[in-house]
């Protein structure tokens, strides 16, 4: 057996098992919005008396979360924002999700890619050659709508020939905007003490911009897209 294939084993053996204790010790249960937001008075005190502890931690949960598109990623964006403030938590959100994004895609890459190439390379030369020509405008405009799962868009492009560098700095990017309106709402979230704070203006406006902002990307987009179709029929 070759260095790469068990190399190969050793990380399926790894990603499967860390999959099935996910399940098995359903831990799913402490990254739901409403477990987090309960647990928000503990995680504030120990956030106090261990800022950086606490930072680190949230921070190798998050890129574990994303990197084995496990569900919880969303709550704990949220949640970030009302544990660390908007800054401090776009900052730690943005980059723990891209590395998580990044690691996902390499393994999907790492595991996959030679099988999907060699099983269907007619099909993926298609997909390999758009991506070289539109590749990064065509990731990051799937970073800012969220047509499919962030997941799913990971595990793809693992499948292609895009660089990881290249995919990394597109994701940092794309996701950036999404990530501050989640943290934004977390933000808001912190200060509801009653039931009369949910109907808060700045607490609706920041939900209403979780379901605005993808619209309103996608509007943009497809305005550009037309605007470059016409500039290159203009040109010819």
């Amino acid at each position: 057996m070759d260095i790469n294939r068990k190399k190969k084993i050793v990380i399926l053996i790894i990603v499967i098992s860390l999959i099935v204790a996910f399940k098995v010790f359903n831990l799913g249960q402490y990254l739901t919005l409403s477990y987090l937001k309960e647990s928000l008075d503990k995680f504030n005190d120990l956030y106090e008396k261990h800022q950086a502890l606490v930072i680190a931690g949230y921070f190798i949960i998050y890129v574990l979360t994303t990197s084995l598109s496990l569900p919880g990623a969303s709550p704990l964006g949220i949640v970030g924002g009302a544990l660390f403030g908007f800054w401090v938590a776009t900052l730690v959100v943005s980059f723990a999700s891209t590395i998580g994004a990044t690691l996902a895609c390499f393994v999907s890459r790492f595991l996959l890619r030679d099988w999907v190439q060699s099983k269907f390379s007619d099909k993926i030369a298609k997909v390999n050659e758009g991506i070289e020509k539109e590749g990064a405008f065509y990731l990051f405009t799937l970073r800012l709508i969220p047509i499919f799962p962030f997941w799913m868009i990971n595990l793809v492009m693992g499948l292609t020939k895009m660089p990881l560098s290249r995919f990394y700095w597109v994701s940092q990017i794309g996701m950036l905007p999404g990530t501050m309106v989640y943290v934004n709402a977390g933000k808001e979230l912190a200060k509801i003490e009653s039931i009369k704070g949910i109907f808060s203006p700045r607490l609706i406006i920041s939900f209403a911009l979780l379901g605005i902002f993808p619209i309103a990307v996608k509007k943009l987009v497809a305005f550009y897209r037309k605007r470059k179709e016409k500039t290159t029929v203009g040109d010819k």
